[in-house]
């Protein structure tokens, strides 16, 4: 297969096997996979003589170690179990071989390889559990398969949990702080287990389930005493301002789905015995969920670091850090969800995010990782490389999930998967971007000389 503009004529490309039953269109030439603020293509780069010395100087200077095996990541698959699938055949890992979710295998490329979910399995749906007894055959198939959590993720789990556990005015709203958002998962919940005549029995009446839902009124009065010491001042006015406005809609979008207060508390429930339990149907779920991975130079996480997870990297290391996630998620709700832990699963690097500066990249350069692999920022035309404080990162978001498709206005079924090939590359496919894109260190190098010999604009004029 002749790819085009890699100078590279032959690649292990994926075959993708299956097409027929995933309904979309893959890419299958090549091209190189530069930096750029849109398409991520070498002429957007060519403008930014800068970017490119930059780009091209942590290319020369760090010694890139690449996995031992393929990895293929996916991320930010927000309850769509048909887009998961449309992923794993653009991988070349799994072959789709019939219409049914189990209608799986692996290919010879994916019994060697590993599967790292980038979090955010959760969301609006379509289908949130179906996602994830996708994932589950997956893993009954062979495949190594690694889940990181994501912010949509730990707020379910945060939400739901602070229902059952003793009252306390710091977690009090974390149920409601999900909002809107979570009530298809609790319809979706209500409807696969709780339609017996007997579903109901024991759940408290509307006003008590009410009750243990909802903050007390004292809420708003005591909150802000009991955060100062984590949140600064707009931020807990921020927050406040955010739980009004949930508060206001909450029952009557549960309404509209159908959905009492009863029945609300008898789902959250059921997900409670499903994903808390020790034999619950998902307990798998948060049994397998970390909050980053690392593979050679790379580092695969939700969203992204700040200097004070970048310290503990650096001086304690990963396994440390999920150590501390796991105790925090169950133990510290509060500390974890207004902490540093927690900024790793929704940072989008604003000024109210807590800051990755090139103190806190020099840290985990110390620590041999070069590259932030992660989701969380939806892009629209496939993955992205950015440069944020001296360290590549590779976006890969890539709008999967149909109900952000529709309300970006993307045609057709979403479909992505970023590869890391121990050979010394990345590739990146996705349904919205015409072309494999190719990040090969060699290959770059050359190119981005080639760019910088050019004359500037400016010289020209």
């Amino acid at each position: 297969m002749k790819h085009k503009n890699c100078g590279h004529p032959e690649l292990p490309v994926p075959r993708y096997r299956g097409l027929k039953w995933i309904g979309t269109d893959l890419p299958r030439g090549c091209q190189l996979w530069l930096p750029g603020k849109r398409y991520t293509v070498s002429k957007d780069l060519s403008h930014h003589r800068a970017l490119t010395r930059e780009f091209l100087d942590l290319l020369d200077r760090n010694r890139w170690k690449w996995p031992g095996r393929t990895t293929y990541f996916f991320s930010d698959l927000h309850g769509d179990a048909q887009a998961f699938l449309s992923s794993l055949v653009a991988s070349g890992g799994v072959k789709k071989t019939g219409p049914q979710d189990r209608d799986l295998k692996l290919t010879k490329s994916g019994r060697h390889a590993q599967f790292i979910i980038g979090g955010d399995c959760f969301d609006k749906g379509p289908s949130s559990l179906q996602l994830l007894r996708v994932i589950r055959v997956l893993m009954r198939r062979g495949a190594r398969v690694r889940i990181l959590a994501g912010n949509h993720d730990v707020r379910l789990m945060l939400g739901i949990h602070s229902l059952f556990l003793e009252r306390d005015i710091r977690t009090a709203h974390f149920f409601i702080r999900m909002g809107p958002k979570v009530i298809p998962l609790l319809k979706e919940i209500n409807e696969g287990y709780l339609q017996s005549s007997k579903a109901l029995r024991g759940i408290p009446d509307e006003r008590e389930c009410r009750r243990r839902i909802y903050p007390p009124k004292s809420w708003f009065s005591e909150f802000p005493s009991v955060a100062r010491w984590v949140m600064p001042d707009d931020g807990i006015e921020r927050e406040m301002k955010r739980l009004r406005v949930k508060m206001d809609r909450f029952e009557e979008e549960c309404r509209k789905a159908g959905l009492s207060m009863r029945m609300v508390y008898a789902a959250a429930k059921k997900w409670r015995q499903l994903f808390l339990k020790e034999r619950g149907e998902f307990a798998w779920f948060f049994d397998k969920a970390k909050l980053a991975h690392c593979e050679g130079s790379f580092l695969f996480i939700h969203a992204g670091l700040d200097d004070r997870i970048a310290r503990i990297i650096r001086n304690k290391g990963i396994r440390h850090l999920n150590r501390m996630f796991n105790r925090q998620l169950y133990n510290d709700p509060f500390d974890f969800y207004y902490g540093p832990l927690a900024n790793t699963v929704r940072t989008k690097y604003r000024d109210s995010d807590m800051p990755l500066t090139r103190r806190g990249v020099q840290l985990v350069h110390e620590k041999g990782i070069h590259a932030i692999v992660h989701g969380h920022q939806i892009k629209l035309h496939g993955q992205r490389i950015m440069l944020r404080k001296g360290i590549i990162n590779f976006e890969c978001d890539a709008t999967l999930d149909r109900n952000t498709r529709k309300r970006e206005k993307l045609k057709g079924q979403g479909a992505a998967v970023t590869i890391f090939r121990p050979e010394g590359m990345v590739m990146g496919i996705s349904t919205d971007f015409p072309f494999i894109k190719l990040f090969e260190p060699k290959v770059l190098r050359r190119e981005l000389k080639e760019i910088l010999t050019r004359p500037s604009r400016r010289n020209k004029r």
